[in-house]
């Protein structure tokens, strides 16, 4: 079921209706959740031999954008359903069992920090504590990250478990995204079967375009297109905005030349980190949709993109919030959530500066850090 902009509206709506009530439960209601499935958004990333839609990630980021001009906290557990690409790594007889209900599967993880995990007959036993289980409420089912045995490259295995065998303990207690229920996982002596159990990143069992896509960064990219969202939405209030008349008599806002110019300057950085990002996303579409792998280049930019994205996004907002003025401090501002959402995305490990450092590298020739690519 490809989504129409009617669906994609019918959510904007709700989530508009309802973004308060994310920031003070600290989540997105399971109803909530049960609505972006019926619009398509856990679909996005099933294979299409499974009945899901296996969009192209571009078109996907888009989706993901707009919602994230809503409300930061909705796009970017919106943004988990391009999870299922990691899915695609599990045997294709346990795909098929996990989509026996329908396409529309939601996965949330906490990978981190591994666990080590005992081997049983047939499995794993796993116990520990997880961190940053973003949207763990709404999830159908939900990973942790053990050692049990490494792939050559020393990732870890991902164990894919049913909620039950699973507590949420509720500290998410931050200052922006406080919608994405980004609670710690614990678990308790759970048995998961080897077959129930995948490497993040390797070689899929499915044969479709999306799944030959680099997975990695493209989980960084769902990620960094939150921070765009919100910088549009952000940018787009004070121009708005550049009208009112201030508090002191003073000239208005757009009356004033360091107004128009901070403005103008603001719009032709978002713009042009867009279009760098959306750009490498169709050209490694483009690839490999052919038939071909991305190339270690094409993998690396991606990163870029999304890292450069995720820093300029939060400038922007940063700005924004200087331009907005004394109004931008009342607790009824947008632009204080908008502040406190962007400056969350660049934290995230995918997104931070190091990621230029693995960019140039791969640039100039020199090994990336480990991890990298």
């Amino acid at each position: 079921m490809t989504q129409t902009p009617s669906e994609l509206d019918r959510v904007l709506s709700l989530v508009a209706e309802r973004r308060a009530e994310f920031e003070e439960k600290r989540h997105i209601p399971r109803e909530v959740v049960a609505e972006f499935k019926k619009a398509g958004i856990y679909r996005a990333s099933t294979p299409k031999q499974f009945g899901g839609d296996a969009l192209p990630p571009a078109e996907f980021l888009r989706i993901i954008e707009r919602i994230s001009a809503v409300d930061g906290s909705a796009g970017w557990v919106a943004s988990f359903g391009s999870s299922l690409i990691y899915l695609a790594a599990l045997p294709l007889d346990i795909q098929a069992e996990l989509y026996a209900a329908g396409p529309d599967v939601a996965f949330a993880g906490g990978l981190f920090p591994v666990q080590p995990a005992e081997s049983v007959h047939g499995g794993y036993r796993i116990s520990g504590r997880w961190k940053f289980a973003s949207g763990c409420k709404g999830a159908d089912i939900l990973g942790v990250g053990i050692k049990a045995g490494e792939d050559q490259a020393g990732r870890p295995l991902t164990a894919v478990l049913r909620p039950d065998q699973v507590e949420i303990v509720e500290n998410w207690d931050v200052i922006g995204l406080r919608g994405t229920g980004s609670h710690d996982l614990v678990v308790d002596g759970a048995v998961v079967p080897r077959e129930w159990t995948f490497v993040r990143g390797s070689e899929p069992t499915v044969d479709e375009p999306l799944y030959r896509y680099p997975s990695v960064p493209y989980a960084a990219q769902v990620l960094a297109v939150v921070g765009l969202g919100v910088a549009r939405a952000a940018l787009d209030h004070v121009i708005a905005q550049g009208g009112r008349s201030g508090y002191t008599g003073a000239p208005k806002p757009a009356e004033r030349a360091t107004y128009r110019i901070s403005v103008g300057q603001a719009e032709a950085q978002l713009r042009s980190v867009r279009a760098f990002f959306y750009e490498i996303s169709e050209e490694v579409w483009a690839t490999v949709e052919a038939g071909d792998p991305a190339t270690r280049e094409q993998a690396s930019l991606l990163r870029l993109a999304s890292a450069h994205l995720a820093k300029t996004s939060f400038e922007v907002v940063r700005a924004a919030y200087q331009l907005a003025g004394i109004p931008a401090i009342a607790d009824g501002s947008p632009m204080q959530r908008y502040l406190r959402d962007a400056s969350v995305v660049p934290q995230h490990a995918f997104l931070q500066e190091g990621m230029y450092d693995g960019a140039g590298a791969v640039l100039t020739g020199v090994q990336p850090f480990p991890g990298y690519l």
